[in-house]
């Protein structure tokens, strides 16, 4: 092999050649012209997307908020991935691996229009956000400000920091069913004293789908010289947003959720102004104050999940982020609104069509949630999760682009025998 020909060779590992996607650039090719509305009620488009999944047949998955897995195409190109890494080791290792890690980093910028430069790489939504939660420079009697309804992972290392720093956390519970806006804004700053250093806020509460308003929230958190922290972990490649339309400083997501990367996969934003302020978890060497790669280095890591992001990316980029988001709210709207106002059936998840995604949260009167989520799996072939929170007692439903509408209906069907 001459130098031109290994060098060429060993450059970047399969990033050259763009994934054919043939199938799916035929269904996208069908629709063109359409609406992204118009396409979310195309069942036989959707039929068609359903084919690049490899399905379980055992049960109807309706759990895909904790993850979901990737399409057949994708998954065979990470595989190829992890087969081309372990063909080049170390080479890789050392002459490729950071490049491309910023290349799937500006791609990953790239869906919420962010610069490259303000984010990180990361294995998960609780890696990212707890970066900041456990890098900030707390002093006793600092307060930070969170719901009941957040994640547990980042209420949990709020408690650490509490009890190592003597942070005082403060609660807030965000109701259900709002009637605007301003009724969360006035919520949260109701929790605000001059000691609050940090608030933090999900884009899409995970238990019931509520989507939070948020850019109104930073808004009234910065006029008081309050920094935000969001939780995206069910919003990136969900819905359609830009960065610089929220405002906050710090936004942490999980990729293999609704982007459906590669399992341990996820994104840290951090506003290029505010990288100075964060400590990281692992000293990361001679990075300047305000570079991002100082902030999540983790050592040796399993770079192939990296490069499958970009083919993540690539797939719903073929698709087209809106027309995702209008096929998930659609699918979330076709169930609800068929068990909206019946007796004993409590949906906790809100109507208006501007607070909700694809995630919704169902509870029977006089069932425990959990109990619910075994007897639809065992009776029925339902796979959900029942959760069992402060103001939310229900199952979380979260189908995605494969679902169709008649496992919808075998769940409302369901739902509406077990509540008789």
């Amino acid at each position: 092999m001459d130098k031109r020909t290994f060098l060429k060779s060993a450059g970047l590992v399969g990033l050259a050649a763009p994934l054919a996607f043939t199938h799916l650039r035929s269904a996208v090719a069908a629709v063109e012209g359409k609406s992204p509305a118009e396409v979310a009620s195309d069942e036989d488009f959707w039929r068609s997307i359903r084919g690049d999944y490899s399905i379980k047949p055992d049960y109807i998955n309706l759990e895909n908020g904790y993850y979901c897995f990737m399409p057949q195409e994708t998954l065979e190109h990470q595989i190829q991935h992890m087969r081309r890494v372990n063909y080049e080791g170390s080479y890789y290792m050392r002459h490729s691996r950071q490049k491309n890690k910023r290349l799937v980093a500006a791609r990953v910028a790239e869906v919420v229009g962010c610069s490259a430069d303000e984010v990180g790489i990361t294995r998960n939504t609780t890696e990212s956000l707890d970066l900041v939660i456990g890098g900030m420079n707390w002093q006793e009697g600092d307060e930070a400000v969170m719901a009941e309804q957040d994640y547990g992972a980042m209420l949990n290392h709020f408690k650490l920091v509490s009890r190592r720093f003597g942070v005082v956390n403060r609660l807030v519970s965000v109701p259900n069913h709002p009637k605007d806006d301003q009724e969360i804004v006035d919520l949260y700053a109701s929790a605000i004293t001059d000691k609050t250093r940090l608030l933090m806020v999900c884009h899409m509460v995970n238990i019931t789908g509520q989507v939070l308003p948020v850019r109104k929230i930073c808004d009234m958190a910065h006029a008081r010289g309050v920094e935000v922290m969001v939780d995206g972990a069910h919003a990136y490649s969900h819905i359609d947003f830009r960065m610089k339309d929220l405002d906050c400083d710090y936004y942490g997501t999980s990729l293999h959720k609704w982007l459906s990367a590669p399992l341990g996969s996820g994104m840290l934003y951090v506003r290029k102004d505010k990288i100075d302020n964060v400590w990281p978890l692992l000293a990361a060497g001679d990075f300047d104050s305000n570079d991002i790669r100082r902030l999540n280095h983790i050592g040796t890591d399993p770079v192939h999940v990296d490069l499958g992001i970009l083919n993540a990316i690539e797939y719903q980029n073929a698709i087209g982020l809106k027309r995702k988001e209008a096929r998930l709210k659609y699918l979330q709207r076709y169930w609800t609104s068929q068990l909206r106002g019946l007796p004993k059936v409590v949906v906790n998840t809100p109507e208006d069509m501007n607070r909700h995604g694809g995630i919704g949260n169902v509870g029977i009167e006089g069932w425990d949630p959990r109990e619910l989520a075994d007897t639809l799996f065992t009776d029925y072939r339902i796979f959900t999760v029942g959760i069992n929170r402060p103001g939310v007692r229900g199952l979380r439903v979260t189908p995605n682009l494969y679902t169709t509408l008649g496992e919808l209906d075998a769940l409302v069907f369901a739902i509406k025998a077990l509540s008789a």
